[in-house]
C-alpha cells in the first residue's frame, strides 16, 4: 500500500499543493497523513500516526524529502529505520529521485547513498560553522556553551583552595564540585614572576629599566 505524508511549517500555510500531487499518484485522501509542524519538532501526530499505521511492503510517498526531517541526516536515518521495517520511501519532485523500495534498483539506491553523502556534508559544514563561531566568541571574550550551575561563592572557595596550593582532588572533596565543572569553571592561575622586580611573566619591566 502507498501512503502519502504532507507537512507545512505553520498553521497559515498550504498544504493543497502536495494533496493534489500526492493524489496525482493514486493515493487517496484517506491514506494521506498531514502536519502543520515545523520539520524541527518531533512531536508531529500526522507523521508519529503514519509510522504506526505503515507495515513491511508499504511505501510512503512524500512530494519532496524536506518533508520528512529537518536536515538532509534526519531524513536519512528516518530512511534507513523504516527500511529495517519493511518500509519504502519515495519521493515525487526532488531533483534527486529516492525510492527505497526497491532495493534491486541501482539507481534506486545510488539515489540514497547520494543522500548520505550529502547528509555527511551537511553534518560537516555544520560543525565546521559552529567552531568557528565558538572561537570568535572566545576572541571576544564571550562566554560560550551551557550557563554555569556551578555555585559562585563555592567556586571562589575552590579558587582559593587551589592559589594556596591544594590538590584537585582535595578541592572536589571540600567542595563537592565535580573534578569536570573545576576544569571548566575554575579561573586561570595568576601570571608567575618572572624576575625579582614589579614585572610579571605578562607584564615585565621595559628593557631600559632591567639595564639600569
Amino acid at each position: 500500500m502507498e501512503l502519502g505524508y504532507a507537512r507545512v511549517s505553520t498553521v497559515k500555510q498550504d498544504l493543497d499543493r502536495q494533496i493534489v500531487a500526492l493524489g496525482g499518484v493514486g493515493i487517496s485522501a484517506g491514506r494521506i497523513y498531514v502536519d502543520k509542524k515545523s520539520g524541527s519538532t518531533v512531536d508531529r501526530p500526522g507523521l508519529r500516526a503514519i509510522l504506526e499505521y505503515a507495515r513491511e511492503g508499504d511505501v510512503i510517498v512524500v512530494h519532496t524529502l524536506d518533508r520528512l526531517g529537518r536536515t538532509v541526516r534526519d531524513t536519512l536515518n528516518l530512511i534507513h529505520d523504516l527500511s529495517e521495517r519493511g518500509i519504502g520511501v519515495r519521493n515525487l519532485a526532488d531533483p534527486i529521485k529516492v525510492d527505497s523500495s526497491n532495493p534491486e534498483d541501482p539507481m534506486a539506491q545510488l539515489s540514497v547513498v547520494l543522500l548520505a553523502l550529502f547528509g555527511q556534508m551537511e553534518r560537516t559544514y555544520t560543525l565546521e560553522r559552529a567552531a568557528h563561531a565558538r572561537a570568535v566568541a572566545t576572541a571576544k571574550g564571550r562566554r560560550v556553551g551551557r550557563p554555569s550551575v556551578v555555585d559562585p561563592d563555592k567556586l571562589a572557595y575552590a579558587t582559593h583552595l587551589r592559589d594556596v596550593g591544594h590538590t584537585i582532588a582535595e578541592i572536589v572533596s571540600k567542595t563537592g564540585i565535580t573534578r569536570t565543572s573545576l576544569y571548566r569553571h575554575l579561573p586561570p592561575r595568576p601570571a608567575e614572576r618572572v624576575t625579582a622586580g614589579p614585572g610579571t611573566a605578562a607584564d615585565p619591566a621595559p628593557r631600559s629599566d632591567l639595564r639600569r
